[in-house]
């Protein structure tokens, strides 16, 4: 299922009312890879992701100028459908959040919904192949009639992944999803975000520079609304070309 997805950004900038937040940015992901936005609180990261689905837009007084070319459309255009753009690029918070309802129905509520599939064997295909590739199905495959609120921390964000991959979307967005997460959860996560690369193209805001090095393929530093520096993750955590990326990759603000 790998899908040959290319997104360019161009010239992006967005105001929240009158804060510049992100200023012209410029920047092209490629398919199948992990890239991690990386820079200090209040730098722009999530914005920025935010941007990519449009949920910035949710937000009152929010101007955004620019494009975010996703195979050679701009998903701004003006006949663009905001709800096709997010169930195409699916997001991922930091804070897992399961619908109040059973673990099936918070995979099958999406698609269903969509028109993707209807209650059914079809269905339940959908959900197990869904639990399967987000490795949960071992964990929950007894109890999928039970909330997905009763799964741990860690359960509960590889059920929000199930929930975001159940629509089959072309994109994963993840703002520091295993930010509050105990260290074997995160080893997990991590693990299945190098799994899921083969099918999806995975952009991701991390505060943790260890995560950045051990799993992205390309890092973005940002700073001040600003994208300072972009490229291969070796390159910019060993030899980068910005003094302020390197102060800040070396930990000497941030």
């Amino acid at each position: 299922m790998v899908k040959n997805i290319k997104v360019e950004v161009k010239n992006l900038n967005l105001w929240y009312k009158d804060n510049h937040a992100l200023k012209d940015i410029n920047l092209e992901f490629k398919s199948n890879t992990i890239t991690a936005i990386v820079g200090p609180s209040g730098c722009g990261k999530s914005t920025f992701l935010r941007s990519i689905n449009r949920m910035n837009e949710l937000i009152d007084n929010t101007n955004t100028s620019g494009e975010i070319i996703v195979d050679d459309k701009n998903i701004y255009d003006i006949d663009v459908d905001e709800v096709a753009v997010r169930k195409r690029i699916g997001m991922v918070f930091q804070q897992p959040n399961p619908f109040p309802k059973s673990i099936y129905d918070n995979v099958s509520y999406a698609p269903i919904k969509h028109g993707i599939t209807t209650k059914g064997i079809e269905c339940d295909d959908l959900v197990e192949q869904s639990l399967k590739s987000s490795a949960l199905w071992e964990e929950v495959k007894n109890k999928l009639r039970e909330p997905g609120t009763s799964l741990s921390g860690g359960q509960q964000q590889r059920l929000c992944i199930a929930r975001t991959i159940a629509v089959s979307p072309d994109i994963i967005l993840m703002d520091e999803p295993t930010s509050a997460l105990d260290p074997i959860s995160t080893e997990k996560i991590e693990s299945l975000m190098l799994e899921l690369k083969k099918d999806y193209t995975i952009i991701i805001v991390t505060h943790n520079m260890q995560q950045a090095a051990r799993i992205s393929d390309y890092t973005a530093f940002f700073d001040q609304g600003e994208m300072i520096e972009f490229g291969k993750t070796d390159t910019i955590f060993i030899n980068p070309k910005e003094k302020r990326t390197e102060d800040y990759i070396t930990g000497r603000f941030g």
